[in-house]
Order: structure tokens, then sequence, then C-alpha cells
């Protein structure tokens, strides 16, 4: 029989399946030797691109957030310290490709969520954007907690302030990423300022760091600076002129007191204040310090200055009669007048009644440009020197620029201007024996000395400053029991924007205290008391009462020993006297004797500038 038809021609192509495997086989091993190969290649030969690569989806370069430098004060509390905060950010290319989350992260931080969506949108070409600043650490944990894909977290550092509004002015504050912004802060901002470090690590999917793989630069903690300020005397001069611009319903008001041997501030005060824990919605005008910043005529406050000139040329000295009669002068079409006329004084006289008139005569009898340079000598027209940021210098005008009546207003403190700051200056001056230092706000950091009065003249002058606070004075209210106080008061009308002087004044009184030996200058400034119910809104009404209760404490507190032990027995033996048991009170906050009358000056001693057509 035939074979069937096709059957030779199957077995003449010869199907082998063992071939064809093979075949296959062959094929799949060169393959894989390919990519053995290749492998090989890109991770030992040519693997430079691929970690690049790699190491720009897993490793990261992060900041080590370093602390701000402490500041504290003379006896080493803590006035501004930094305290550890989270910030949350995000990376918005990742937080977009679960974008059905945003929601959710914006209702964890309180905001909208299309203005969330909106700002990661804007941004979805960066890799990190923030979140929240400087949040406390549950609170981001909280947020964390949620397992957001793209929302991170890092350490910062917060600054606090444990005193609060008492040395808002002074400290200043620090901005969002921790610099400074105003007072000290800004002042010594590089010195307090770290240097952030920086580390490599390796996050994985969930942005978890897996590995610190290294340091490349160690955190720098900032400096920290002790300032001259004693906490408790800043206490005491805040608390104080609080409670005096209450009762005189004044509208501001800023005391200094100063360690007249070594310039150091001691403390400075402001009102109105603020707090610099929580800046928000605080007006700008509030964190002005008006002590360094702002500057007043200084009314009678000048006088010693005056006396002081008028002492060192010889033309009058500490018992010469100065005939104060009829209580007005006249230069030109200006009428100068004191509160009464005081009559015959003595050059002390003149001071412990706060005689315009007299101050008038003694200034006449001194060269424009001597009197010009002298009142340069005590700091007046220039900056204190401190620097602080914002410091004024003050206005005095030269002797080419002085009209007829200049240098007559001058004398009693109209026609210039100082801060707070360079009244304390001057009067620390006086009683450092002539020798002008210039201030700092940080402990130790005194500077050379300028001797610009003799030793003995400014003893003297500081002595016949010492009847102001005495019976028959302007500020027997600055009198502070068991010492001598010399001091002065002044009040002077505010310079009003449309010409002219308003209404308007500004009360002081500038002190120093012991006279034998002293120790602390101060000046207190209350801006615009209430006059209109005719109540007592001169500096010896309203500021020097300041500068007894402060002085009371400040006193007490630096072991500062008495020098009037006669005034202090005699109230002891009052107090006894009266309920037959010796006051248990510590010396500087016993009992003190009744107040006398205040004399004048709280009723219009600090008389205007000349006015045309009379008194005013």
């Amino acid at each position: 029989m035939s074979a069937p038809r096709g059957q030779g021609r199957g077995r003449g192509v010869g199907y082998n399946a063992t071939h064809r495997v093979a075949l296959i086989g062959g094929v799949l091993a060169l393959c894989g030797v390919a990519l053995v190969a290749r492998a090989f290649h890109v991770q030992v030969i040519d693997n430079e691109f691929y970690l690049e690569q790699g190491d720009a989806r897993a490793l990261r370069e992060l900041p080590i957030a370093t602390s701000r430098g402490m500041i504290t004060d003379r006896n080493g509390e803590p006035l501004a310290v930094s305290t550890p905060v989270a910030s949350l950010w995000a990376n918005p290319p990742e937080l977009l490709e679960h974008a059905d989350r945003i929601g959710e992260l914006a209702a964890a931080l309180s905001v909208p969520a299309e203005t969330l969506a909106s700002r990661v949108s804007q941004r979805a070409d960066k890799e990190f954007m923030y979140l929240r600043r400087r949040i406390s650490p549950a609170a981001a944990d909280e947020v964390l907690d949620l397992g957001i894909p793209g929302v991170y977290s890092q350490r910062e550092y917060r600054r606090f302030y444990p005193q609060g509004e008492a040395l808002a002015h002074v400290l200043g504050f620090t901005n969002v990423d921790d610099r400074g912004q105003e007072g000290l802060e800004l002042a010594f901002d590089e010195w307090l300022s770290g240097t952030p470090g920086a580390k490599r690590v390796i996050r994985d999917g969930q942005g978890r760091i897996i590995a610190n793989v290294d340091l490349l630069r160690a955190p720098e903690p900032g400096k920290d600076l002790v300032l001259s300020i004693d906490r408790r005397i800043q206490y005491l001069a805040f608390r104080e002129l609080r409670r005096a611009i209450t009762e005189a319903k004044a509208a501001a008001g800023s005391v200094v007191i100063l360690d007249v041997h070594s310039g150091e501030v001691l403390a400075m005060a402001n009102l109105p204040s603020y707090n610099p824990n929580q800046l928000d919605g605080q007006a700008g005008d509030a964190r002005r310090n008006r002590a360094v910043t702002d500057v007043v005529e200084p009314g009678s406050t000048m006088k010693p200055i005056t006396v002081a000139a008028a002492l060192e040329q010889r033309v009058v000295a500490p018992d010469t009669i100065v005939d104060t009669s009829p209580g007005y002068l006249r230069i030109d079409r200006f009428t100068i007048s004191d509160f009464r006329n005081y009559g015959a004084l003595t050059t002390t006289g003149l001071l412990t009644k706060s005689s315009n008139v007299g101050s008038v005569k003694l200034v006449r009898q001194l060269e424009d440009d001597y009197y010009y340079e002298f009142l340069k000598r005590f700091g007046f027209g220039s900056k204190p020197g401190s620097g602080f940021p914002g410091e004024a210098s003050g206005l005095l005008a030269a002797p080419r620029q002085w009209d007829g009546s200049t240098k007559a207003t001058m004398s009693y403190g109209y026609g210039l201007s100082a801060t707070p700051l360079q009244i304390a200056v001057a009067y620390a001056a006086l009683a450092n024996g002539g020798k002008r230092i210039a201030p700092t706000f940080v402990k130790g950091g005194a500077t050379e000395a300028e001797e610009i009065l003799d030793p003995e003249l400014a003893d003297t002058l500081v002595h016949m400053m010492q009847t102001v606070t005495e019976p028959g004075g302007t500020a027997t209210g600055g009198a502070v029991l068991g010492y001598h106080v010399a001091g002065k008061t002044g009040t002077s009308r505010k310079f009003s924007s449309s010409g002219g002087y308003s209404r308007d004044y500004v009360a002081l009184f500038a002190g120093i205290v012991p006279v034998e030996n002293p120790r602390f200058a101060m000046v207190v400034l209350i801006d615009e008391p209430d006059a209109s119910k005719g109540h007592g809104y001169g500096g010896g009404a309203t500021a020097a009462p300041v500068f007894k209760s402060v002085m009371e404490g400040a006193l007490r507190l630096m072991d500062v020993p008495p020098d009037d032990i006669e005034t202090w027995i005699a109230a002891q033996a009052k107090a006894r006297g009266k309920d037959g048991n010796p006051p248990v009170l510590p010396l500087a906050a016993s009992p003190a004797l009744p107040p006398l009358p205040l004399a004048g000056e709280g009723r219009g001693e600090g008389a205007p500038p000349p006015v045309a057509g009379g008194q005013p």
C-alpha cells in the first residue's frame, strides 16, 4: 500500500522539540549574561549617575537648629531664653500626589482647605514649604500622626521673655527666624545668634529618617549676654511708673537708673509697653524705647547745669545773692516769669525754689560760645553712646543760630531737647565727681571716664541740689528716709504741631542718692499728666514720688548704707511715740515722716518759654 498523502513530507521537515528548547534557552542565557554585564557596568564601572539619582531620592541634607544665646541680668537671672519648638513643613510634589488628604491636613492646621491647596499648588515645583512655624512639639506630633505623605517637622527655637512687659523695650524681640528685630536683641544679634549645623541623612519612602550618614557641620550655639540691668530694680521702676501714670492720668512715662561710677544702666522702663511673647495685634508705637529715642525739652532739670557753668566761671558762688524781683523779666517782647516773686535768693536758693528769672540772670553773664561748649561737655546735642538702636542725640543749636532769647530760655530748659537717658548721663556726671561715662547695658562694659567738671565744684553743686528735696524745696516728695537726696524738678510745656506751645506738660525729676557717696542717678518723666482739674501735675507732684518709691527699694537691695542717720533716728522716735513700739520694717522701707506740703512747683514751677505780651 502507498503511504498517506503528506506523511512523508512531515517527516522530511523534521520537527525536533529538543532543538527548539535549546535555542530558546540559549537566547535567554545570552539575555541573562547581557543583563548581568549591564548591571555590573552600571553598579561598578559607571555608577556615578545612578548613585546621584538614588541619593536625590533618599539622601537629604538637613539643618541642625541651634539655640540663641541667653540674656541674663547682672545677677544671672534669665531675661531672654530660647525654648525648643517644632515647625511643620511639606514637600509640595509629594503632597500633591495625595491631594485627597489636603483637606484633612488643613483641618489639623485650622486653615481653610482651599487656601492650603492653593499654596501647595503654587509651589508644585518646589521641594520645601512651611506649613506652621514654631509650635509646640506635641502639637506637631498630632499632625504627623495623621501619616499624610509629604508632611514633616523640624526642630527650631523660640524666644521667651520671663519679665514680659517690664523689660520689653530694653530687650526687644526676635522674628520667626529667631533674628533680633528691636532693642538689645537687635544690637547684639551677631553675638547672640548661633551658627546652625547640617547633617546628611537617608529617608525612606515615607520620609522617615532611617540612617544618619554624615555630620557636615556641627552647630554652634549663640553666646550668652550678661546685662547691667537688675531685674528687681527694673520691676520696681516699672511698677511705680505704672502707678504714677495711672494716678496722673498721663499718656506715657519713662524711668532711667544709672550706676554713677560705671555708667551701667540698672533699670530702664517705659509705658505704654507691650508683651514681647505675644506681638500679634499690638501697636508698633508701644514698642518704642522712649527713654532712648524720644526727646523733650528738659525744663528746670537744666538749671543745675546752668548754675554749674556760672560757678565754673566764678561769676557767682553758692551763697551769692541773686535778686529775682519782681518775679519776672522782660527780654525784647517776651516775659520770663517765676511762679511768684521770690525776691533775693542765694545761688543755692535759686535751685531750691527753681527760679527762672535767677537762671536767666546767671546765664546772661556767660559768653555764648562758652555756655554752648559747656552743655556739649555734658552730652547735650550728641548721642549718649550706649549703642542702643535708634538712640537720639537731641537738639542743641549752635550760637550762630540763637536769637535774642535763646540762651535765656536754654538756661531753664527750653530751646534745646534731650532724651531721659541724656539727662541721666548728665546728672551721673555731677554725682561721679564731674566725670562723664558713656552709658552701657552690658555688665562690666564701662568705658573710660572723661573729666568734664572740677570734682570739688561737682560735689558743691550736688550739695546745693540737696536743698530741692528738703523742706522749702520743690521736690520734698522725692526725699528718701535715711538718705540725703540731691535732685531737680522740671515741668515744661510741650511744643504743638501747629506751632507754639500747647497746654500739655511734661513733668520730670532727676535725682542723685546718696549725696555723701553717690551711687545712683535716676530720671523720671511723666508725659502729659492731667492738668485739667488743677491738681499737682508738675515734676515735684508726679515724678519725684516715683524716685522716692523706687530708690527706697533699690538702696536696700544694693546694700547702700544711709548717709542721713539723724533723720532715721528721728523717724524711729516719732513712730515709737505713736504706738510705743519701734518700727520693724527694714531701713529703706520704714515708715516715713508725714509728707510736707509741696512748694509751688507742682502748680506752675516750670514756666513756659517767653510768650509775647506778658506772663503765660
